[in-house]
């Protein structure tokens, strides 16, 4: 089998951001997935509106059949067969779930007199039902004309979508005391990673579980014979959430999945918690597959760590909030640089591969940006209308320019390279280092003085400790991840869904990056916040 990193890179982008939703209903554990991991997307809503050419650009289905009379409810079939959580009574239907040990009114989950023995006389209310749902969409777009709006079919009609509910459930399907669960952080560091690790250790250990260990440096800790499992406990995770970075490493790329799911077997792991984002749940959604495929009873739960909250159906990711406070240190370091200057110009480059979120954030909550220029929006740098033009007129009327830009945008003014990280992931040109070469070779040419500085500070931001926000989403994560995978899930992640936590197959999240609409009423705050004109 192939390595973690070519499975990434064939990944099938499907764009399932707008869908639309299910009636609820009970989940049927005795009932087999294979139709969620089959099912054809013939009849996936494509978005009505403004950025419907955007959003659909990786669609190969077909369009729904509006003249149906049915269609809406085959939609809503299809849409609540793809979103139901793999569990593994679909493998194993005879297993017999048994009285949860998590139960906060109980000073320890199981007898210590008694191995094996739970207790099952505390009547608790802290559970939650499998027939809960959280609603994804809220607001009714009476047009498809309206900012942001996001439509099933050209009358916009109201369509409700619903996905399962995270939290403890009163039955469990491992005995704590069997338990070996690892957990492991891939890709590139993010500010929460440690928040995660000390949560999901601390939630283990309120079940019971007492064999805990940490997978060192990604994927690549399963292979390597030189690095060894770190055994995790509340003691050793304890204080680890003051520092940034993540106490196991991370790192790209990997072994092939069966030698992943090889060790997994040797290590009798029968958890694994896989904290990373799209190329990471790629990964951890093929081991699942394949320890499905081999029948073992392990439970794959992903944890969604982008710092460019980048994520499907998600209303943000751990780290996303930090790196944008921590934006407004470099942001707030250029506006001085370029006002206290003669012609003072300042260029900010952020993380946003895809995505321009972190940028239009922090252009937008600073107040201090002249021009913010995303992955998502097309933009000329030479011409009448250009960005060079422009900065031109702010020299020209303030004095001094702001510019923050996503490291995503703009790709197309560069020369192309066919080189890759150990993700599969193309290696962008620096799209910073261009904006500031352009506007000075630009200004010179017209014999206008400019006094031109630039700023990355990618670094520094991805290794920030978490703030307080992402410090509590981080905390409620790793909680429900555990939670996830004690009611039996596997092949699902968690995350916040329309300000709830929710559970999802992972399938339905990795198909491509969730982008900025450039028809949202935030873009367009953010466009009045900067006071820009439309560069094309």
């Amino acid at each position: 089998m192939g390595s973690i990193s070519q499975l990434i890179t064939t990944t099938n982008p499907i764009n399932h951001s707008h869908l639309t939703s299910t009636r609820s209903c009970a989940l049927q554990f005795s009932h087999s997935n294979s139709r969620h991991l089959s099912l054809p997307h013939a009849r996936v809503a494509k978005k009505v509106g403004v950025f419907a050419e955007l959003s659909n650009r990786s669609f190969t289905s077909t369009a729904i059949d509006f003249s149906d009379p049915d269609w809406k409810t085959k939609f809503k079939e299809d849409f609540e067969a793809r979103f139901r959580l793999p569990h593994i009574t679909d493998t194993f239907p005879d297993v017999s779930p048994i009285p949860s040990t998590f139960c906060l009114k109980m000073r320890t989950p199981i007898d210590s007199d008694i191995p094996g023995y739970y207790s099952s006389d505390e009547e608790w209310h802290g559970y939650i039902n499998n027939n809960d749902r959280v609603l994804l969409k809220t607001i009714y777009y009476s047009s498809p004309t309206s900012a942001g709006a996001e439509c099933i079919d050209p009358d916009c009609t109201w369509v409700e979508q619903w996905v399962h509910r995270a939290g403890p459930r009163e039955k469990i399907y491992f005995k704590p005391e069997e338990v070996k669960a690892a957990i492991v952080t891939c890709g590139g560091l993010c500010p929460g990673l440690n928040d995660v690790i000390r949560q999901i250790v601390i939630t283990l250990e309120i079940y019971g579980v007492k064999k805990i260990v940490g997978i060192p440096f990604g994927y690549r800790g399963f292979s390597d014979i030189e690095l060894t499992e770190v055994q995790l406990s509340r003691k050793v995770v304890q204080n680890i959430h003051l520092s940034g970075g993540s106490l196991l490493g991370v790192s790209r790329g990997g072994p092939g999945v069966s030698d992943i799911v090889d060790s997994l077997e040797e290590r009798g792991i029968n958890m694994l918690f896989v904290l990373g984002g799209n190329g990471t749940h790629a990964g951890a959604n093929a081991i699942h597959n394949e320890c499905r495929k081999r029948r073992l009873k392990v439970s794959i739960i992903g944890v969604p760590k982008t710092i460019d909250n980048d994520i499907l159906l998600m209303d943000k990711t751990f780290g996303f909030d930090t790196a944008v406070e921590e934006a407004q240190r470099a942001i707030n370091s250029a506006y001085i640089e370029a006002h206290s200057a003669y012609h003072g110009i300042g260029v900010v480059k952020l993380m946003g591969r895809s995505s321009g979120f972190i940028a239009m954030q922090a252009s937008l909550s600073s107040g201090q940006v002249d021009i913010c220029l995303i992955p998502e929006v097309p933009f000329n740098l030479h011409g009448p209308h250009g960005v060079l033009s422009h900065l031109k007129y702010l020299l020209e009327t303030k004095g001094s320019a702001v510019v923050c830009a996503a490291e995503g945008a703009g790709q197309d003014l560069l020369q192309k390279t066919n080189a890759t990280d150990a993700s599969g992931n193309v290696v962008f040109g620096d799209i910073g280092v261009y904006i500031q070469q352009e506007t000075k070779k630009y200004f010179k040419e017209i014999g206008v003085h400019a006094d031109v500085k630039y700023i990355d500070p990618t670094y520094m931001i991805r290794a920030c400790r978490a703030n307080a926000s992402d410090g509590i989403l981080c905390t409620v994560l790793g909680q429900n991840a555990v939670h996830g995978a004690f009611a039996g899930y596997s092949g699902i992640t968690v995350g916040l869904c329309n300000t709830h936590y929710a559970y999802l197959p992972i399938p339905e999240v990795i198909s491509h990056p969730r982008l900025v609409d450039p028809n949202s009423r935030m873009w367009h705050r953010c466009l009045t916040s900067t006071g820009q004109p439309d560069f094309i």
